[in-house]
């Protein structure tokens, strides 16, 4: 007979004492099992000691989480918390630097279990192992302890980080700054200091006052990753804490100090591969810099301002010859106008096109930035320009003399005397594709969205090149003319060539270019022509052909391809996948691993430590019956993304999220994921799916199944290549009138 549900099988170690093998009824109270385990062994007062998971970060028992205990758990008899904390505390008061050290490592070890962590915090804990960290009586091993322990507790939330005191944060801030520090020291004060910037805006100011951007530096210098990384971590947390004014002033002499150089050189391209800690940084350091962008993305043009009059003006007269002095108020007027319509304004007063919000000032920008910057080898003019130039504004200059001057002139005059070699109606207008083209860099790079608490996007070029957002308009102004000569666009093609465009410089941006040169090369190489051969590419793997009998064909395979989807669903979950732990506060940098049993009925899990390969199925602490598992949510169901509120930031955390309901006892759990990437969020989305019997319908299954589908189908019909194949059956045709031609087998010829 099956045992009751509430009942599990498990057992109870205990050193030098032979373990227990005990069925554990669920709807005991923890402390009769206690006493019965105790008992067994005849330990008397039963109410000091406690049950522990034997394996993973041994987790106490509590009325709380003993439903998390399954069959087969190992479980060992220990000091209870309130006592353990007790005694901890007291090593740490003890005069003997061993026993504080050995006090100190079993805190650690300990202090990640919330019940255990309680007990030390109500005894003012985090008390005393701050006060071993504001003296400071042993810089080695001890401090480092110390650090680990006072982080593991603050990390449980239970203890605002706005209550620690000035004192305390000056010594950890001097942690930092001492040159001749223990190597494991100053990562743990920098994360430490980086928690407290990111919480505390009051104590955040403190920090950034007191350690200088140059100490930060130093510490980046060193080749040391780990070391590399947190103070990476400090710079990003005091850079987002920042005022918009502020910030640019510290970007602004990091640039000066040769920073963005030593990234790309030191950190990109070390022989060290690229941590995910180090890249969500330096993708928050890009966000962060092209944010500062934004204020002249979101300011339309004043008219009044002399400053701009100024800079259009100046963009006027690069493209054209100035005009006479002779020349009456309203006809200069008339001439400016006909110019300004000639750079591409829509308007004869360029004011009102760069009303527009985004991108106000920053097409301005860019359009100066160009005609300053540009590379002299786009400067070449052709003859029919130079003729029609010469014509138009040039006199009777000989047209060698005319194009010796146009060589020299800037780059803008180039697409200008480009464009005026072709019919008013082909021509490509400079300023409005500015314009458009600045919007659509925003777009693509993201200018002025908050950053995300988990993305590693982060471009590699941006760091190779100063001013990298105007070269980037740059090369992509001069991509615009070509692709419209490509497509020999009129103006009633204008929105086609943005369209054409945008997939161009989003392609190449998804390859990551090392450099912007890389990058130019590239863009240039994807020609319209390439567009279009790939985008019939992917409409054919994507649509394949919609004959009917290929459809019918289509129809009859699903079933036994769904199969086999299914199947490397469930393989893939079986391998499983280091997920990472965000809470509400920080982006935190823990693990965690969960994998499916190779029977497909339980799932494992448990934490691990950065930088290790994944761990062995049987050495993961927690299960999770699927016959448990009451249901799958995904999106804004999830419990962690609900009370994570519902800002943009939190958007992508939104689009990644999952979470499985179980039966813990009476109630009802979750086990909360946030997927590393938007694949493994819908390969874990069909595998659980499975294994509930549910259909699988994420984006992956389809796109899956139609590549499938295709492939399949080609195979089927290799025989009928080049034999087209009817939309509809051939008709069968009408029964003969008689069967005369029927031949009598029996009968032999003579």
């Amino acid at each position: 007979m099956a045992p009751p549900r509430n009942v599990v099988k498990i057992a109870v170690q205990m050193r030098d004492a032979v373990p227990q093998l005990i069925q554990l009824d669920q709807a005991k109270p923890l402390g009769a099992v206690l006493k019965e385990v105790c008992d067994a062994w005849s330990l008397t007062h039963s109410e000091r000691y406690a049950l522990q998971f034997a394996d993973g970060h041994r987790k106490y028992i509590t009325e709380n989480n003993r439903t998390e205990i399954k069959n087969g758990s190992i479980l060992c008899l220990s000091t209870a918390p309130d006592l353990e904390a007790e005694r901890l505390l007291g090593g740490l008061q003890s005069g003997s630097r061993e026993g504080r050290r050995e006090a100190l490592r079993h805190l650690v070890l300990l202090a990640s279990d919330m019940t255990f962590a309680q007990e030390v915090i109500s005894r003012d804990g985090l008390q005393r192992v701050g006060t071993i960290i504001e003296d400071g009586d042993d810089l080695g091993e001890v401090l480092a302890l110390g650090l680990r322990a006072f982080l593991e507790l603050m990390e449980h939330g239970v203890v605002s980080w706005e209550t620690l005191s000035i004192p305390f944060v000056r010594k950890v801030v001097s942690y930092v700054n001492i040159n001749l520090m223990d190597a494991s020291v100053q990562p743990l004060a920098l994360r430490l200091l980086e928690s407290v910037t990111l919480s505390s805006p009051a104590l955040g100011q403190l920090v950034k006052s007191e350690v200088p951007l140059d100490r930060l530096l130093v510490h980046l210098q060193v080749m040391n990753q780990q070391l590399q990384t947190k103070a990476m971590a400090l710079l990003t947390a005091l850079l987002q804490g920042a005022s918009p004014a502020e910030r640019k002033h510290m970007l602004d002499y990091l640039w000066q100090r040769n920073f963005r150089q030593f990234i790309y050189k030191n950190i990109i391209h070390s022989a060290v591969p690229l941590g995910d800690e180090m890249a969500h940084h330096l993708y928050v350091l890009q966000a962060l810099t092209l944010g500062l962008l934004e204020p002249r993305m979101r300011t339309p043009l004043d008219p009044y301002s002399q400053e701009q009059r100024e800079q259009l003006q100046a963009l006027r007269q690069a493209a054209f010859e100035p005009e006479g002095e002779s020349l009456s108020a309203d006809r200069r007027r008339s001439l400016c106008a006909r110019e300004f319509r000639k750079l591409g304004f829509t308007n004869s007063n360029p004011a009102q096109d760069l009303e527009r919000v985004p991108p106000g000032l920053l097409a301005l920008d860019n359009m100066v930035y160009f005609s300053r910057h540009a590379p002299s080898a786009y400067s070449r003019v052709s003859e029919r320009a130079g003729r029609r130039w010469q014509h138009a504004h040039l006199g009777r200059v000989p047209l060698g003399s005319a194009l010796t001057l146009l060589r020299s002139l800037l780059p803008p005059l180039q697409f200008v005397l480009e464009n005026s070699s072709r019919e008013d109606r082909h021509e490509c207008p400079f300023a409005r594709s500015s314009i458009q083209l600045t919007v659509l860099l925003c777009e693509l790079l993201r200018v002025g969205e908050p950053c995300s608490e988990t993305a590693q996007d982060f471009s590699p070029m941006f760091f190779g090149q100063d001013q990298s957002f105007h070269e980037l308009f740059c090369v992509a102004i001069q991509l615009l003319n070509k692709t419209w000569k490509e497509m020999r666009a009129t103006q009633e093609d204008f929105d086609k060539v943005m369209q054409v465009v945008r997939e161009q410089l989003a392609r190449t941006l998804a390859l990551k270019p090392t450099s912007l040169e890389l990058f130019r090369t590239k863009v240039n190489a994807l020609t319209y022509g390439e567009v279009l051969r790939l985008r019939q590419t992917e409409r054919l793997h994507q649509e394949g052909t919609l004959a009917p009998p290929i459809l019918e064909l289509r129809e009859k395979l699903k079933p036994e391809l769904m199969g086999l989807i299914r199947q490397q669903r469930l393989l893939r979950l079986c391998e499983g996948t280091l997920f990472r732990k965000i809470s509400s506060r920080r982006r935190q940098d823990k693990l965690w691993f969960c994998c499916l049993s190779p029977n497909h009925k339980v799932l494992q899990y448990g934490d691990v430590e950065e930088g290790t390969s994944p761990p062995p199925p049987e050495s993961l602490p927690e299960q999770l019956p699927v016959a448990d598992i009451r249901g799958l949510l995904t999106g804004r169901d999830c419990p962690h993304v609900r009370e994570k509120g519902s800002g943009k930031q939190n958007k992508d955390l939104c689009e990644l999220a999952f979470s499985v309901s179980y039966d813990r006892g009476e109630e009802e759990a979750y086990l909360n994921f946030i997927a590393p990437s938007k694949r493994e969020f819908h390969l874990w989305i069909d595998g659980l799916s499975a294994l509930l019997g549910s259909p699988m319908g994420s984006e992956q299954t389809r796109l899956d199944l139609e590549q499938l589908l295709t492939m399949e189908t080609k195979l089927r019909l290799l025989e009928l290549e080049n034999v087209p194949i009817p939309e509809q059956p051939p008709p069968i045709p009408p029964p003969p009138t008689n069967f005369n031609f029927c031949y009598d087998c029996s009968v032999t010829e003579p």
